[in-house]
């Protein structure tokens, strides 16, 4: 038969293994939430890297729409400056409202819809939409299984001991959920 100290020995090592893997799966998804969200940020900063060149080429078109012009640069600057992921969401939510005003102004010359400059930049914002909407996609799914490990038992002991909070999700307002329309 088997001893009680070699059993005793064998259920702590057992313990051990099964709290240094459960901490490591906590710190793997909890980078990769980190790594999710820098990827929401460089697609927030191609975009707002390609609305100067956008607002720029529909100047050219349309010079009297002044106000829209000074939305969509208060947007730019706003989402430039946001900081936690909130200001960020919201600051995100904004300027593509903006951006929709933008185009609604495009559609009213047909000379700026034909320009192969204008094209190009449609073409690249759009593309940009689609890396953002799946690099929310990416970041939320991490959260999810983040969040949902968390909570799980036993590891909520682990977590909540160890200090892993719970993150919040990149969600659009009732009205980004539709795409940006880029196209004429």
């Amino acid at each position: 038969m088997l001893e009680a100290p070699f059993i005793i020995t064998v259920l702590i090592l057992v313990s051990l293994l099964y709290l240094f893997f459960s901490y490591n799966s906590l710190v793997v998804l909890r980078e990769r939430i980190k790594e999710a969200l820098s990827q929401i940020d460089v697609q927030l900063k191609r975009r707002t890297d390609l609305i100067p060149n956008l607002v720029e080429t529909v100047k050219g078109y349309a010079k009297h729409e002044k106000e829209v012009f000074e939305q969509v640069t208060k947007a730019r600057a706003s989402l430039m400056s946001a900081e936690s992921l909130k200001e960020k969401a919201d600051a995100n939510n904004q300027l593509s409202n903006t951006l929709k005003s933008l185009f609604a102004v495009a559609e009213n010359y047909p000379e700026l819809k034909a320009s192969q400059n204008f094209l190009e930049l449609q073409e690249e914002l759009t593309d940009t939409e689609n890396k953002i909407s799946y690099a929310r996609q990416f970041y939320n799914s991490n959260v999810l299984a983040y969040n949902s490990k968390i909570k799980s038992f036993p590891i909520v002991l682990l977590a909540n001991s160890l200090g892993f909070k719970e993150q919040e999700f990149f969600e659009a307002e009732e009205g980004e959920k539709q795409p940006v329309k880029v196209s004429f």
